[in-house]
């Protein structure tokens, strides 16, 4: 077979003409290009650098993760650490173990004198037929007859009486809540502002939304104007720093704003459970049960849980762990928490025996010294709250005087300065009582806590400052509080210097707390002065109610 015909190919021997010279608009373009460095030459054959192989490959893999381990090793460090701490917290939340629902201490047959006791044959037949949740232990039954049984002990319990759990141990029982998702309403004592607000709330919250109950506003005295209470909280909240979805100003007893409190929780819980928290002996119980009351018109299930409820006493630490309540109709459980225990407060210091004294059981009124009616004048002299307080008036006002805001139960004397020490000797546990009795007395540490405060004013007509004793109450200082005789208002006084010179003794523990003026009373609404705002401040501060 013929071989196909190929076309001959023919090539210029001639190279084609050079390319055209650039023009002006090139010029960058070809100095750069210019500039450009020359590519390498190409290496002869074999020396070039040889591809990585498998092993380079793993090794420099391997090199990698190490360093980066060393780098991120400490945040690992601490992510495991958060970790463990949080399951450790959520296996300390309440389990289904039965307990007491008057004071949420686990059930038990063993220890008589114990929380939780309960008759073994009683405990038996409940349990047979499914009934444990209605069981009451009996210690909260010697509570309901006016019994005094404590039980807590500790770094913030109480000396003396029956104890079984220390403070510490009732802390860690809520230390799980901060990891859960649930509405918090935090409870303050309107009469213990500063000792019952638990400053570090959020160890216990955590980031959960708060709602701020003011307490016991019943006890206010007459005439009080609860417009400048609220604000005075407000700001008081403001200035701690503590963010609060609002501020609701309640009173167990008589019910005023407990329906307010109701609506904003169940706006707010959303299907999480709603926990009551504050300080021991800030009225948790006493609230939970005006909760209920309220709710039991229109919520079958509150009306139900009203049966069960935890136990109220003058006992503080009568509730000993969370205790569970089914209150909402719509989803989400109440708990009644055990209150913390503060190491700062009268409570923790006095016997067991003297802790209704601490408790004013009606509406406060203020025992002024020195009284209208006397030329008596403050300086040099000292005045004693019970065995609990003592204030020596270095520097005062003619016209000065400060207003006792407590437990009537507690007396107030006043002597000289220069006889304080005898007297405090001789009448502690007689008449300065608590403590009460020379036994108790001569166990008694006395008033080793000293603070020396210098107070400036600059408004006579209305007080100074409050000095407040942490779980007692608080003094109210009025630089010109005693009406003048003197028909001259320009009578030029002595110490006109715009100070006051005091010098506090407390229990060592104790804190003494310097805040504006509680605006109590009618002639408050005259003195008290409202901050003034701008629109934004305004929308940013908590809203208050009542």
């Amino acid at each position: 077979m013929a071989s196909p015909h190929l076309p001959f190919l023919s090539f210029p021997k001639t190279l084609p003409p050079p390319p055209p010279p650039l023009k002006p608009h090139a010029h960058r373009t070809s100095l750069a290009v210019a500039a450009a460095p020359a590519p390498p030459p190409a290496p002869p054959d074999g020396a070039g650098p040889a591809a990585p192989t498998r092993g380079d490959r793993f090794l420099g893999r391997q090199l990698a993760t190490e360093a980066a381990a060393r780098v991120l090793a400490p945040d690992d460090a601490d992510r495991r650490r958060r970790r463990k701490e949080k399951r450790r917290a959520l296996s300390r939340k309440p389990s289904g173990l039965a307990s007491c629902y008057g004071c949420g201490a686990p059930l038990q047959t063993a220890e008589e004198a114990a929380p939780g006791y309960v008759d073994p044959d009683t405990y038996e037949l409940k349990k047979r037929h499914h009934q444990l949740r209605t069981v009451l232990c009996g210690r909260c039954k010697l509570l309901s007859h006016g019994h005094m049984v404590t039980a807590v002990g500790g770094h913030g319990g109480y000396p003396g009486g029956k104890q079984f759990v220390s403070a510490e141990q009732l802390r860690e029982k809520l230390s799980y809540l901060r990891h859960e998702k649930a509405l918090i309403v935090k409870l303050v004592d309107i009469v213990d502002f500063n000792g019952s607000f638990l400053a570090r709330v959020r160890d216990f919250a955590g980031a959960n939304p708060i709602i701020l109950v003011i307490t016991k506003v019943d006890l206010l005295p007459r005439d009080t104007d609860l417009n400048c209470i609220g604000d005075w909280v407000v700001e008081s909240v403001v200035k701690k720093k503590l963010n609060v979805l609002s501020v609701h100003l309640t009173s167990s007893k008589s019910l005023v704003g407990i329906t307010g409190v109701i609506s904003e929780i169940q706006q707010e819980k959303k299907g999480r459970d709603v926990y009551i928290l504050g300080s021991a002996n800030v009225g948790k119980s006493a609230f939970i049960s005006a909760m209920l009351r309220t709710m039991a018109y229109k919520d079958p299930v509150a009306a139900a849980a009203q049966k069960y409820k935890p136990i109220q006493s003058a006992v503080p630490g009568t509730t000993l762990g969370p205790i569970q309540i089914e209150a909402f109709l719509g989803g989400g459980k109440l708990y009644d928490t055990p209150g913390v225990h503060l190491h700062h407060r009268q409570a923790a210091v006095i016997h067991a025996d003297d802790l209704p004294s601490l408790a004013p059981q009606s509406r406060l009124k203020g025992r002024c010294f020195p009284a209208n009616d006397t030329d008596v004048e403050l300086s040099g002299n000292s005045l004693f709250w019970a065995g609990l307080v003592r204030i020596d008036v270095v520097k005062a006002l003619p016209r000065a005087r400060l207003t006792f805001y407590g437990p009537k139960k507690l007396k107030i004397n006043m002597v000289p300065t220069t006889e304080a020490d005898q007297f405090y000797e001789t009448e502690v546990g007689v008449t300065l009582t608590p403590p009460t009795g020379k036994e108790r007395a001569e166990g008694w540490q006395g008033l080793q806590g000293v603070r020396e405060l210098k107070i400036k004013y600059e408004e006579r007509d209305r007080p100074a400052c409050d000095i407040a004793i942490s779980g007692l109450g608080w003094i109210s200082v009025e630089p010109s509080g005693v009406p003048s005789n003197s028909s001259d208002d320009n009578v030029e006084e002595e110490y006109d210097g715009g100070e006051l010179h005091l010098v506090v003794h407390v229990p060592k523990p104790v804190e003494v707390f310097v805040r504006p003026p509680l605006p109590v009373g009618k002639a408050a609404s005259q003195w008290y002065q409202y901050q003034e705002l701008t629109e934004e401040e305004e929308e940013l501060r908590p809203k208050w109610h009542y």
